[in-house]
Order: structure tokens, then sequence, then C-alpha cells
């Protein structure tokens, strides 16, 4: 198929269908006609010998092949948008936005605070909305609707660009009541009752199986690679929960050491380096093509990092 039989403007009637996913809203978002819209759809479907929409008992649904099309129109859409608008900048001082931000509770604990109280000064007029990674998708990433996601990945699509914030190690939490605290070490770390802390990922997330040892994370990992496997008695998605319950006399809290020194001026805790070697974990950020030459979204990402790096 030679591109210049093709008429550019369906790919823009394509991005404005797969949004709305209504013909009728579509076309009001164009600023064209119900019948013009529709015209258009026809022709599409010629152009990839596909429904592109198939109605529904929930309304208009994409096919397979729409859903694969999607990200890459949004983002050819996107860039000639960009190539035609003028370059206005971007000023932190004056703008008035909303930038969302995919977070996982371990960087939200240890990361926001400092982030928001650096902007107070230089992005008065800027908010934060925090989604967390049950909320979000991959595809509301790629398609835009979140600016950023910060967490540890084990895998993204490679459509995404990435950046290391920064490496954390792991520190051990418990209450000065604790009877193990004279003697910690492997053999009283196994005994004692823990409670398991993690999010990683995107989508909704599942409860989890204990004897699944490969799908509680690093620390289990760990002791696995030890033959050693310890006895969790609450498994929790909130680092503040966890570091709460640090102060019950008979629990040990594993967790990353940039969240667990948020308690180093708790009396009702201590911090204790764990009694065997736990490897580094990366916290990244990470964001779609579509994000990656935006100056709003260049200035948060340097502004992000800079911040990261004085915690680091």
């Amino acid at each position: 198929m030679n591109l210049k039989n093709i008429d550019l403007n369906l790919l823009v009637y394509l991005d404005a269908l797969l949004a709305s996913r209504n013909v009728t809203q579509a076309a009001e978002s164009l600023g064209i006609s119900q019948p013009a819209m529709s015209n258009g759809l026809r022709r599409l479907r010629e152009l990839f010998s596909d429904p592109i929409l198939i109605r529904t008992k929930d309304g208009m649904s994409p096919t397979e092949r729409a859903e694969e099309l999607q990200p890459l129109v949004r983002n050819i859409v996107a860039s000639i948008e960009l190539a035609v608008e003028p370059d206005k900048g971007f000023d932190p001082a004056v703008a008035d936005r909303v930038f969302r931000l995919c977070v996982s509770d371990y960087s939200e604990c240890t990361l926001m605070p400092p982030l928001l109280q650096r902007m107070q000064s230089i992005a008065p007029n800027i908010t934060l909305d925090i989604l967390t990674p049950s909320d979000v998708s991959y595809k509301d990433v790629e398609g835009g609707n979140v600016d950023l996601v910060i967490n540890r990945f084990d895998d993204l699509p490679q459509s995404f660009h990435q950046r290391i914030i920064w490496r954390d190690g792991f520190s051990c939490m418990l209450s000065p009541n604790n009877p193990i605290r004279e003697n910690f070490n492997l053999d009283s770390y196994l005994e004692s009752s823990h409670v398991w802390v993690s999010k990683t990922g995107m989508g909704i997330g599942v409860g989890v199986e204990p004897d699944q040892v490969q799908q509680l994370g690093w620390v289990d990992d760990a002791l696995n690679r030890l033959g050693k496997k310890r006895r969790i008695r609450l498994y929790t998605r909130h680092y503040q929960a966890a570091m709460q319950l640090a102060e019950m006399h008979d629990l040990v809290i594993t967790i990353p050491s940039k969240s667990a020194m948020l308690q180093k001026d708790n009396p009702n805790v201590i911090i204790l380096p764990p009694p065997f070697e736990i490897p580094e974990i990366e916290l990244k950020m990470a964001w779609s093509s579509l994000q990656h030459h935006n100056p709003a979204n260049q200035w948060l990402r340097g502004l992000i990092a800079e911040v990261a790096a004085e915690l680091d």
C-alpha cells in the first residue's frame, strides 16, 4: 500500500473514535458532522480490512486490531500536534495544571513529601494526582492519561522510557521491647513473626499465596537461597501500616531502608541491618513515548531526579 494513496485525516478520525468509542462524540470532538464521521469509519474499515468498532451490549467496543493500533495512532497524532503547535515552553512558576502520577506506596511515602515541599516554592499552582498501581494499566500510560509511573518493575513495555531514581537496601524494624533485640541473628529472625509488605507491577492486585515463595519478593527470595523460610503473620501493601506494626513487641518488619529511616526518630522502634544479605532494589520512573518530548513532563522528570539524588 502506497502512503501517498492514504488520506492521513483518517488517522485523526481513528484516534478520536478509539478515544471516545462513540461516532457522535468523536465527530463532536473534531467539529465535524456525524455522517462525515460515519463515512470516515467506513473508509477506515476498508483501509484496515477490519471492523475497528463493533456494537455490543456495552456500546461500541474496539476489535483486537483496533486495540493494537490505538497507541501507535495516538503517538502519530500527538507527534503531529506537537510539530505544528508553537513551542510555548514550560514555566513552572506560573503553570496551573495537574500531573497524574502512578506511584507505589514505598515511593509515595519516601519521595513524594520532599518533592511536594520543593514544588511549593517553585511551582505553587501545580497539583499532583497520585494513583496507585492497582488504579492504572500500561495502556493508561501509553495513551497519555498518566504522566509518569514510579515503581520497581520486573519488566516494562519496550516503547516506554525509563530512568533509575535510586537503589535501596533493606533494614529491619522492631520494638525496643522485642526479646530478640539483644540477640538478633538469623535464627532469632526466623523464629519471629513477620509482616510482609510489597506491591509492584501494574494492574489489579491479587491475594498472596504463602507457599509460592518465588512470588513473595526480595526478602523471601534471599531466604529461599539460604534454604530458609520466615513465618509471616500479616500481608499488607501499605508501608505506613507496616511501620506502625513494628511497634508491636513480637513482630519484625523488613523493608527498604529509605522507608525504614522515616521512623529513625520514633522511640518505639529500633532499626537494625538484616542478619542475612538481601540484594538491593531499584526504584525507577517510566513514561510513554507520548510524554518523552513534552516540556512539562521533562521538567517534572528532571525535578524528581534532582530531589531523589538529594535523598540518595
